[in-house]
């Protein structure tokens, strides 16, 4: 395989430069500063999870209705790049402004995590999208692995240093509060996502798109209203589809709650930042390795690869018990949480068309991003009812095994290499 370009050198960066939002904000350092803010306002855990996973299910809700509209405006030529810069803004100013809101303000974290999460999911839409400007089909799965790869390294930069200021601050060995450590940790992670956005902003330009014309919005609403009524003509695209919304609602809500879940199973704080810490190092060589078998075995197998691994997960976090459990389940979940969500993007993106791009990614994350409220609100809903969390997670088994029966129907796309790239 040839080396990589600029553009694709460029492209694969911003996963480095995002997944810190990922880890820290999403993942880790933000849930536990947001639960023990909560427990300090006198909720219990099991009322702070649920609150924390209804959150999640608002900020995927507004944005799963706003991407295929944005993506259908933002196929016009020139306008991909600005929809992205906007939501990197945004998601950008909102992680560094966690770091000003007092601790106590526990509803005024969720309302400012939740802009948080539009800005960093909203950007990914386009970021997602880029992907038939940068790069050829042949191509696809190698460079969209190495993405999630270099994103799992890249994040282990800043969630390191986050980690050694939390525990430092813990163990009074630094004259601050975990508190104020945590807040640390969130400028850290805007300074990092900004910096490291920059050659994305410099070197990736959209090369598929459709003439602009008058009445621009009109018009988008017509396209958009058009392909939805014609997506079932779509019929690889469309069976894709059903499928990933399936198994990606079990994937996103394992990844977005595991760190409450854990909290709720009694794991310590510094415990479940090592853990998260370890699972990025190995999901990295993964990811890459699922790209490259991909090659080999086509992405089709390795999503069944994924989605077994995953099928394995959910049955086994229903035991959990002991801080070594949540060790080999996190393994567990290093093992394919990149692969399956790096194949999803390039199966994806060599079924749509190239110069509609933006607008069937918007489909692609409207499911994405539907599935991910279905999850935490699954997660919420029983740790309210059961007091515990643990039978919710053993309930998404049924999501993979009906995400997995429908991709045997998908018919493996046809991979175009005829076109070329810029060095």
């Amino acid at each position: 395989m040839k080396r990589f370009t600029k553009e694709e050198n460029s492209w694969m960066y911003y996963d480095w430069a995002n997944s810190a939002y990922s880890i820290i904000i999403s993942t880790a350092v933000f849930p536990l500063f947001f639960k023990a803010a909560a427990t300090n306002a006198g909720i219990s855990p099991s009322d702070s999870t649920a609150y924390l996973g209804y959150t999640i299910a608002i900020a995927t809700f507004i944005l799963a209705m706003l991407s295929p509209i944005l993506g259908t405006i933002a196929d016009y030529k020139g306008l991909k790049k600005r929809f992205f810069t906007f939501f990197f803004a945004l998601g950008l100013i909102s992680t560094a402004s966690l770091a000003f809101i007092p601790s106590d303000q526990w509803l005024l974290l969720l309302i400012f995590y939740t802009l948080t999460a539009i800005g960093s999911s909203g950007s990914n839409v386009f970021y997602d999208a880029f992907i038939t400007d940068v790069t050829t089909e042949d191509r696809m799965n190698r460079v969209s692995s190495r993405g999630f790869g270099l994103g799992y390294i890249g994040s282990t930069i800043p969630f390191l240093i986050s980690i050694a200021i939390i525990v430092l601050a813990q163990n009074e060995v630094l004259p601050i509060s975990t508190t104020i450590a945590s807040k640390i940790a969130f400028l850290i992670t805007a300074i990092w996502w900004g910096i490291f956005t920059i050659p994305m902003l410099k070197n990736v330009y959209q090369k598929y798109g459709i003439e602009r014309e008058q009445k621009p919005l009109i018009n988008s609403f017509k396209r958009l209203g058009k392909t939805m009524k014609e997506i079932r003509k779509y019929r690889a695209l469309f069976l894709f589809l059903l499928a990933y919304f399936f198994y990606i609602d079990g994937v996103g809500t394992i990844i977005t709650m595991s760190t409450a879940y854990g909290s709720d199973l009694g794991i310590s704080s510094t415990n479940l930042l090592i853990i998260l810490f370890v699972t990025q190092v190995v999901a990295a060589p993964f990811a890459i390795l699922y790209g490259r078998l991909a090659e080999r075995f086509t992405g089709k197998k390795m999503l069944y690869v994924g989605i077994g691994v995953y099928i394995i997960v959910c049955i086994y976090a229903y035991f959990l018990e002991t801080t070594m459990d949540f060790w080999i389940l996190a393994m567990l979940v290093a093992t394919s949480q990149g692969g399956i969500q790096a194949l999803s993007r390039a199966y994806f993106a060599k079924l749509v068309p190239k110069e509609n791009s933006n607008e069937f990614f918007g489909f692609y994350n409207i499911f994405g991003k539907f599935a991910s409220i279905m999850g935490p609100l699954l997660i919420a809903v029983t740790a309210q009812v059961t007091g515990n969390s643990a039978s919710a997670v053993f309930s998404l088994v049924v999501l993979f095994i009906i995400g997995i029966t429908i991709l045997m129907f998908v018919p493996e796309p046809k991979v175009d290499s005829s076109h070329t790239i810029s060095a």
